[in-house]
């Protein structure tokens, strides 16, 4: 299972709704498809979705960890994930960010605590707009890698998620050659950073859906998508790992 099309469903869905989304899902997804999906439901509905997918090849993560476990109310830690059937974990995102207080070192502590369990990892980065309308993408997110992975060897299946804040939940994209662009920016930064010269996946985020998915999906560099308001509709989000399917033809 490659988890290049995640569905990051945050804080929504009900014991309910995920039914009917499963049943819309399997509705309209191609069997080719299935196994380049992956969901990130709420902690509370971990387990229900688990039961849900277990007998098909898609997989399911958890939106956040924490570094540790025990006396850390409210947090979920990396061995209740695994316990739950995550496969891997979200990291970074910018609203852990943003409304949590969460750092780079905050975010380089997850991914080392999550390496050391053997948990995978979707690491999010992004810049916000006033750094993209002055061109200093590039300057932000270099601050953002070499302070998360400088020096660490990184899990082969480690990816990264580019998510440009003032691109989720505004239907706001940057060009699509702009895109391209950077991703293949953030692969030759990880890979020289990184202690082990790894090259990532890079997957992008931020107002993705299948009225532009196939276009996104044209660009060499980039090798997926982490899909948040998109991914609440189960039709929706089959039909924009359907075209990935066309993805390199």
């Amino acid at each position: 299972m490659d988890r290049s099309i995640i569905g990051n469903w945050k804080s929504n869905g009900s014991l309910e709704l995920n039914k009917i989304w499963f049943k819309d899902f399997q509705e309209n997804i191609k069997d080719s498809a299935i196994s380049s999906t992956a969901i990130c439901p709420p902690y509370l509905y971990l387990d229900q979705v688990f039961n849900i997918i277990n007998k098909a090849n898609m997989s399911m993560g958890s939106q956040d960890i924490d570094i540790s476990n025990g006396a850390r109310t409210g947090s979920i830690s990396i061995e209740a994930c695994k316990d739950l059937g995550c496969q891997f974990s979200i990291i970074g995102h910018s609203e852990r960010r943003t409304l949590f207080g969460e750092t780079d070192l905050t975010v380089r502590e997850k991914l080392l605590a999550a390496q050391e369990k053997n948990m995978s990892i979707v690491m999010c980065i992004g810049e916000p707009e006033e750094d993209y309308l002055s061109s200093n993408t590039q300057d932000y997110l270099f601050n953002q890698i070499n302070q998360t992975i400088k020096n660490v060897n990184l899990a082969e299946d480690f990816t990264i998620a580019y998510e440009p804040i003032w691109a989720i939940g505004t239907g706001k994209l940057p060009k699509m050659h702009e895109i391209n662009t950077i991703h293949k920016y953030i692969k030759d930064i990880v890979q020289s950073t990184s202690k082990n010269s790894m090259v990532p996946k890079v997957i992008y985020g931020g107002s993705v859906t299948s009225e532009n998915a196939e276009e996104l999906f044209k660009e060499d560099c980039v090798d997926g998508a982490l899909i948040g308001g998109a991914s609440l509709n189960g039709k929706e989000f089959a039909k924009i790992a359907n075209q990935f399917l066309n993805k390199g033809l």
